[in-house]
């Protein structure tokens, strides 16, 4: 049986507040060091960082959309503007006609790379800088665990597609 919940305790209250705070903080300042280091928005950024972290280069749409919780929609959209760009090429999965396959190119690597110095120190200087390490272990442990509950009943946009 669960136990019905009827308010926050003051620490989870604290907690939330403080979660959110510090989201509302850091965003701005991220996109605006990708706006002005590389022209991107933030959701290409994550495009370009998970293909930049595949061993190949490719993800499939939908496991993009997925991964950075994004509508399937909005990651066709914004891989419409990255391809236009050069960044990212795509085309039909040769082992699923229905699905699309998203390959970084030569010149998305080279954004990621004039972008990501100044994009760690931002993420650092804001947001690891006040933190020690185990500070820092403490809080990927933590969202860890929250994100894995989150993802167990996931929004469509993050929830994997099941094979038919």
């Amino acid at each position: 049986m669960t136990k019905e919940l009827k308010s926050l305790s003051q620490a989870q209250l604290a907690a939330y507040f403080a979660f959110t705070e510090v989201g509302a903080l850091l965003r701005p300042a991220v996109e605006k060091q990708l706006r002005d280091a590389g022209a991107l928005s933030y959701v290409q950024f994550q495009l370009l960082a998970r293909l930049g972290d595949t061993p190949e280069g490719h993800e499939r749409m939908t496991d993009l959309a997925d991964g950075i919780v994004y509508s399937r929609s909005g990651v066709t959209y914004q891989a419409q503007l990255l391809e236009q760009r050069g960044l990212i090429t795509r085309y039909p999965s040769p082992d699923d006609e229905r699905s699309t396959v998203v390959t970084i190119t030569d010149a998305g690597r080279g954004i990621l790379r004039a972008v990501f110095p100044g994009h760690i120190a931002t993420v650092h200087g804001l947001l690891f800088s006040p933190l020690t390490e185990e500070d820092a272990e403490a809080l990927a442990r933590i969202l860890g665990r929250v994100g894995e509950h989150l993802r167990a009943a996931p929004p469509r946009s993050a929830g994997r597609r099941r094979a038919k």
